[in-house]
């Protein structure tokens, strides 16, 4: 291996200038306007993967974003990855709080800014330029590779998850590994060994049939603001307990290794809680703040729609107010059996004076690899070679839709190994990635790549 790092060391300029060139390209996938930008940044994972010694390189067209594909496959009797990824990149607004133009990477204190730098291209640039680095200087990989990149993860993935249905043998895998998420701290190395889920519901209630004068009819006609005001708050105890029925039956509890394992973290409260400017944490009664944030479910109302909300005064009953709730999930709870158990729970809590509809409107299930998985294992040693240090083990409160894909329908773990920071402004101004921790990541899938061979 000695010589492959070398060899990624020597190259570390060439890196960071193909990189500027992949972050140029605004390949937005929400906005059918960068639609040419698109199908450009595909054609320019291509060439990379090309470059970099993969065979059976092609765009695959689709009925939305293309994907790029390529593998090598000469490692008889070795196992194979699937390296997964996406080239798109979310809106740039508000575009004047950026401090440079979004689309032109610039380096500043050793982090280069543009979008796309931490979520995804930079992350996923690290495994093109490892296995680069194995072909170029050995001509041969220890495994076999494929890669799957994508350019609809900003939007939801469904092309690929389509493709993937139709394509299981293409993608049959021991493992699929992901660099999509983030470390613990700067210079820690960090593997995410699990995501949480999403039910994502949208609740209607409809009153009178126009909007009444408070003062006329204020006291006799149930207030549609009011009625859902208190549903809302129906759905949570004191305690920070969800109350809808059946909710936690199926909940995972943490065992005493991963229990071990955030305590090794030394998460302090107060420093949290200082970040984010708020005077003290709030929660589920009976466990930790990481544990609230990785390990339990959640229900939150995320907006509410309805009534007067302009400057000055209207006094007005709505007809008609919407909310918007998310329940965050955890290993084996299924979102579609707690987006049913919520709709039954939202419609019995109703009241006889207003009409209630609820909508689906999102879900992806949560998902968890085994520390004690092979690929996991292999991924710690990797990263533990490449930083120096002892790893960290974490899970995220967020969801990465996919990630479950993967794991059920090609039925192999998946592996997050994460090289961004939480606050490099992913999906916000001024997102940027740390060029040590893109080398690092570079490093870390070649040793990973040595590691899962073995």
């Amino acid at each position: 291996m000695k010589q492959i790092i070398e060899y990624i060391d020597k190259n570390k300029n060439n890196y960071i200038n193909e990189l500027k060139e992949f972050l140029k390209i605004p390949s937005i996938s929400n906005d059918p306007n960068h639609k040419a930008d698109i199908i450009k940044c595909a054609q320019f994972v291509k060439t990379k993967l090309v470059n970099a010694g993969l065979n059976k390189v092609k765009v695959i067209k689709t009925k939305g974003h293309p994907l790029v594909y390529g593998e090598w496959l000469k490692a008889n009797g070795k196992p194979t990855v699937l390296i997964y990824g996406h080239y798109d990149v979310q809106p740039v607004d508000p575009i004047e709080l950026w401090d440079n133009p979004p689309f032109e990477p610039i380096i500043k204190s050793n982090k280069i800014f543009a979008r796309g730098a931490t979520d995804d291209k930079g992350q996923a640039f690290m495994h093109i330029k490892s296995v680069e680095a194995f072909l170029k200087k050995t001509g041969k990989l220890p495994l076999n590779v494929k890669f799957i990149i994508e350019g609809e993860e900003e939007v939801g993935s469904s092309s690929l998850e389509q493709f993937i249905d139709e394509n299981k043998k293409l993608l049959e895998c021991d493992a699929v590994l992901i660099s999509d998420t983030s470390l613990y701290d700067v210079g820690t190395p960090t593997l995410t060994y699990g995501l949480r889920g999403l039910a994502y519901m949208e609740v209607e209630v409809t009153g009178p049939k126009k909007d009444l004068h408070s003062g006329g009819f204020g006291g006799a006609v149930a207030n549609p603001i009011n009625i859902l005001a208190g549903m809302i708050n129906k759905l949570m105890d004191k305690n920070g307990k969800i109350t809808i029925p059946t909710f936690y039956d199926d909940v995972a509890k943490l065992t005493k290794k991963e229990r071990e394992s955030f305590k090794k973290l030394k998460f302090s409260d107060k420093k949290f809680a200082k970040e984010i400017n708020v005077a003290e944490l709030k929660g589920e009664k009976g466990f930790s703040t990481l544990e609230r944030l990785w390990v339990r479910p959640t229900l939150d109302c995320n907006g509410i729609i309805g009534g007067f909300t302009g400057d000055g005064a209207k006094t007005v009953l709505p007809s008609k107010v919407k909310a918007k709730i998310s329940m965050r999930l955890v290993p084996n709870q299924d979102t579609k059996k707690i987006a049913k158990a919520f709709i039954k729970y939202i419609k019995s809590i109703a009241p006889k004076s207003v009409k209630v509809k609820v909508s689906d409107l999102h879900g992806a299930n949560p998902s968890v690899t085994s520390l004690d998985d092979k690929s996991t294992i292999a991924a710690s040693k990797a990263m533990e070679k490449a930083f120096g240090k002892k790893i960290v083990y974490v899970r995220e409160g967020g969801s990465v839709p996919i990630v479950p894909v993967f794991a059920k329908k090609l039925n192999a773990p998946v592996v997050l190994m994460g090289l961004g920071l939480n606050t490099e402004n992913l999906h916000s101004p001024n997102e940027h990635f740390n060029l040590d921790h893109f080398q690092l990541g570079i490093k870390s899938s070649a040793y990973f790549l040595e590691e899962f061979a073995k």
